[in-house]
């Protein structure tokens, strides 16, 4: 009851940096609020940005193109929903993608009767020092989570500059704590 209620304050009420969450349809089984300047990617945009054969099954960003949540099927099944031995092997592969990774927090919680592992960071991806135009490195803050069932993974990902985090990491909280899936 009490969910239900900050899910009905967060639609109706922007969070205390202005960011006023729109309850989205995503699929026929995935609903999620999300901020009302959030867009949906442009195929160009997905190209770039989520390089996979694998498309994202919803891909929203703002104005700028800085901010960015999506939800993904992982190309990783699982036999079964082993979450402990699933949270080594996804925490393996995001310390892998990047050149630092500062965790926040971590762990399996529980959100609308499904439990997901979820990951908060800081990472750094270093500049190439001899491509023109690249060389600066770059900072972001990610909340990402998982979805482990018998036969399929779902990746939902929010990210934004690290500058940008105080502004905004309430809102991943608020986005991620509004997630249904049946």
């Amino acid at each position: 009851m009490i969910q239900i209620g900050l899910l009905v304050f967060l639609y109706f009420f922007p969070n205390e940096n202005g960011h006023k969450l729109v309850k989205t349809k995503i699929a026929h089984d995935i609903t999620v609020s999300i901020p009302a300047e959030l867009m949906v990617m442009t195929p160009e945009d997905i190209a770039l940005r989520h390089p996979s054969v694998r498309k994202p099954i919803a891909a929203y960003s703002d104005a700028d193109r800085v901010i960015d949540f999506s939800i993904k099927t992982s190309a990783t099944h699982w036999p079964d929903a082993d979450h402990e031995m699933s949270q080594k092997f996804f925490k393996s592969g995001l310390y892998n993608l990047y050149d630092r990774v500062d965790m926040i927090d971590e762990g399996i919680r529980e959100i609308h009767k499904k439990e997901y592992i979820f990951f908060e960071f800081d990472s750094r991806m270093n500049g190439d020092r001899l491509a023109l135009g690249e060389t600066d490195a770059i900072l972001k803050y990610t909340y990402i989570m998982y979805l482990v069932e018998k036969g399929r993974t779902l990746v939902i990902s929010f990210s934004c500059p690290d500058q940008m985090k105080e502004e905004w990491q309430e809102t991943a909280h608020a986005i991620m704590n509004s997630l249904i899936i049946k």
